[in-house]
């Protein structure tokens, strides 16, 4: 016992007093706080999702990567005010609403129009329940406020969601319909869903799109007994009885 507290109370030391710390070097370059050298493995930062990184307050200068839009990110904002960024080089490519990626037409873009949404062509099920009537999912957020907003239900969330759908109801019809087309597919949340509804005049324009129907399903759960929905009629969101059957369009992130 003794051995581990002069062990301790040397690295403690050694952290208040030296300006730099090398890894695999015995003197770290002089600019950096922590110099770190290998020729076998590289740095891997914390991996959350888009779900996940909100619920953090996040430090100006943040860097995670995001699972749900598959990229290196840092936030040039801070812990009251976040601003996500990209930062993966892996493409130089900007896109624009309506082009088609991944087999989908993009209907959301993040700041550097280099990542985002796309929808599916086709309705990937017609008139189906969004199911569990009377159970309040344990791993899916409630989300009770018009409009729907906040965990659950934002930009990103839709992944999360229908994970947990599956996991906690794995029958869900509109749930299960959506993650038919592959495990990168989901059942949109109540603002991407929204999204769609904005941009469907583009969406539609696109070459072998099929129009929206009346009435879709997102992932965001409202209570036991109801989930959110769009109309693509008139645009409203509507907390709607889970025993309606309604259309599912599938989306996935780029």
């Amino acid at each position: 016992m003794k051995k581990i507290f002069t062990f301790l109370a040397a690295v403690l030391l050694t952290a208040t007093t030296v300006a730099q710390v090398g890894i695999n070097i015995e003197t770290a370059d002089p600019s950096a706080a922590l110099d770190i050298t290998s020729t076998t493995g590289g740095l891997l930062p914390p991996r959350m999702t888009t779900t996940q990184r909100d619920a953090i307050s996040a430090a100006k200068g943040l860097v995670l990567f995001n699972t749900t839009l598959n990229t290196l990110q840092i936030n040039e904002g801070d812990a009251t005010t976040s601003n996500w960024v990209s930062l993966s080089a892996a493409t130089s490519t900007t896109y624009s609403i309506g082009d088609i990626v991944n087999g989908g037409v993009v209907f959301w873009l993040d700041s550097t129009g280099q990542h985002g949404l796309v929808v599916a062509f086709l309705d990937v099920a017609t008139s189906v329940q969004w199911g569990c009537y009377g159970t309040d999912l344990p791993n899916v957020p409630n989300v009770q406020t018009y409009p729907p907003v906040g965990f659950g239900a934002g930009i990103g969330a839709g992944f999360d969601n229908t994970n947990d759908i599956l996991t906690d109801c794995p029958d869900v019809p509109a749930a299960f319909a959506a993650r038919s087309l592959g495990a990168q597919w989901f059942l949109p949340s109540a603002k991407e869903l929204n999204q769609m509804y904005v941009n469907r005049e583009t969406l539609e324009g696109v070459s072998g799109f099929t129009a929206f129907s009346n009435s879709y399903w997102s992932s965001t759960e409202h209570n036991s007994s109801v989930a959110w929905s769009q109309s693509f009629d008139n645009g409203n969101q509507n907390a709607s009885n889970k025993g309606y059957a309604y259309d599912v369009r599938a989306v996935r992130a780029f």
